[in-house]
């Protein structure tokens, strides 16, 4: 055989093998229930497997050929809210090449059926390569997760209410005005008090991560003044969680603030909407973990500043600091750094998630810079507003606590706020702009259709925002130490 005659073999074979592929390729496609779809350059369908079709209504995966892929997979909100094109980050991920993966929205179908969906689009090569989106039908999971959240939610409520009678009882123990008992027996209680403490804390994170899950927890933004309000929760939180500890504290609102940083700082005026229960629990979970993996004589300090368009919070420590292998996973839920220092230092692994859901559900981020050994920087940043919205929203804010609670409220005022507030959020970057003096809303008039619990939790909401407020009437220069 000559030379020739197997080049010719060895190419016969390597079409026979590329035909087997492509046929190979075929059958899986036409197996898996996840719809397929490969979308060219253009957004146009060259490609659909059956599972495809059958999930978007359409007879045959032939009928969406050549389609644009935004025709075919028309997704929806959770609320039901179809997505315009350019508020969809679908299409915003296949406009600009990138990935993209969510299980947040709904495909609707020919037929007018919605059906809960994780989807992903995935790039095959350059700008001009096809994406290739896959998607599949998860409302069984859902519902399975549905179940499973409702039982954590249901035990651990149910198991909290005894530990906090147990956490009760052992106080009643260890206070001298109400029991009279040895040094060893005190020593035993005061551990015995620690733990159900802990256990109280661990329920506590379990509710609020559940609440989160199923969307239960609401978020009632407010108007604030943030260096201010940022500084009075922080020090009562530094001093409640740091007792018995040898630790410095300090509080500045400078680009430079830190703990050996003994310059004067003039406190800027710098406005955020916040929802003060989510602030509040936000800066405890970061303070309480920086003085959980700090030892004793170091240092942790906290600041409050405007950056551009956005307000920035950071909790910086001198403690014992995170690999950079570990940075990338401390705000998933349940994760938990594991070196031979952090196995006696108790926690649950959700602090950091909750602080990730609290601060996204106020349209900010978060993130950590940190060197192992060397301590760790956790930043939050929060869109900032114009002290002319700032006003206007406290004008708002005020006629809503002027109203009686009760069966006739103000509704009109209640649905007003809400507006205003999410403007406020989504334009967020008014800062930089010269806003219009806007003038007071005229006397509301009263509506049937009120909550008077929704109209307690506003009134609930402006007492406990303005209390912090009138603390912080004038520019501060001092620090906390």
């Amino acid at each position: 055989m000559s030379l020739f005659q197997k080049k010719s073999q060895g190419a016969a074979a390597r079409h026979d093998l590329s035909a087997e592929q492509a046929v190979l390729a075929e059958t899986v496609l036409n197996s898996i229930h996840d719809g397929v779809l490969i979308v060219d350059g253009n957004g146009l369908v060259k490609l659909a497997n059956p599972a495809a079709a059958r999930m978007t209504g359409n007879n045959s995966p032939s009928d969406m050929l050549g389609l644009s892929f935004l025709s075919v997979l028309r997704l929806q909100t959770g609320e039901g809210a179809a997505l315009p094109d350019n508020q969809n980050p679908l299409a915003h991920a296949a406009a600009n090449n990138a990935n993209f993966e969510s299980r947040d929205f709904y495909l609707l179908s020919l037929q007018g059926e919605g059906i809960p969906i994780a989807i992903s689009l995935v790039p095959s090569g350059g700008r001009n390569s096809d994406r290739i989106i896959t998607f599949r039908n998860i409302a069984q999971e859902l519902a399975k997760e549905s179940e499973q959240t409702e039982f954590i939610s249901t035990a651990s409520h149910e198991m909290r209410t005894p530990v906090a009678s147990i956490e009760g009882y052992l106080g009643l123990a260890l206070n001298p005005s109400t029991a009279t008992i040895d040094g060893r027996a005190r020593q035993y209680l005061t551990e015995a008090h620690a733990a159900s403490q802990h256990l109280g804390k661990l329920f506590q994170d379990l509710l609020d991560v559940t609440k989160l899950d199923d969307k239960r927890a609401k978020v009632h933004l407010v108007p604030a003044e943030m260096v201010s309000t940022v500084r009075d929760i922080a020090t009562k939180q530094f001093n409640a969680l740091s007792e018995g500890k040898k630790l410095s504290f300090s509080f500045g609102s400078g680009a430079d603030s830190g703990a050996d940083n003994d310059d004067v700082q003039v406190d800027q005026l710098v406005y955020a909407m916040v929802d003060l229960d989510f602030l509040q629990e936000i800066l405890a979970n970061l303070i309480s973990n920086a003085i959980k993996y700090t030892p004793e004589g170091g240092a942790i300090w906290v600041a409050a500043r405007g950056d551009g368009d956005n307000v920035l919070i950071n909790v910086t420590d001198t403690g014992m600091g995170i690999s950079p292998d570990n940075l990338t996973h401390i705000f998933q839920k349940f994760y938990r750094v594991d070196n031979s220092q952090t196995r006696e230092i108790g926690g649950t692994g959700l602090g950091l998630y909750i602080v990730k859901e609290r601060t996204e559900a106020m349209g900010g981020r978060v993130w950590a810079e940190s060197t192992f050994s060397e301590g760790s920087t956790f930043y939050v940043s929060l869109p900032r507003i114009s002290e002319e919205e700032y006003n206007r929203q406290n004008l708002v804010l005020k006629n809503v606590a002027a109203m009686p609670i009760g069966p006739a409220a103000a509704a009109p005022v209640a649905n007003a706020m809400a507006t205003a507030t999410m403007q406020a959020v989504n334009e967020a970057p008014v800062v930089a702009q010269a806003a219009a003096p806007v003038a007071a809303p005229a006397p509301v008039a009263q509506a049937p259709d009120m909550d008077p619990e929704k109209l307690a939790a506003l009134k609930q909401q402006f007492a406990q925002q303005a209390s912090q407020q009138n603390q912080s009437s004038q520019i501060s220069t001092s620090s906390v130490q």
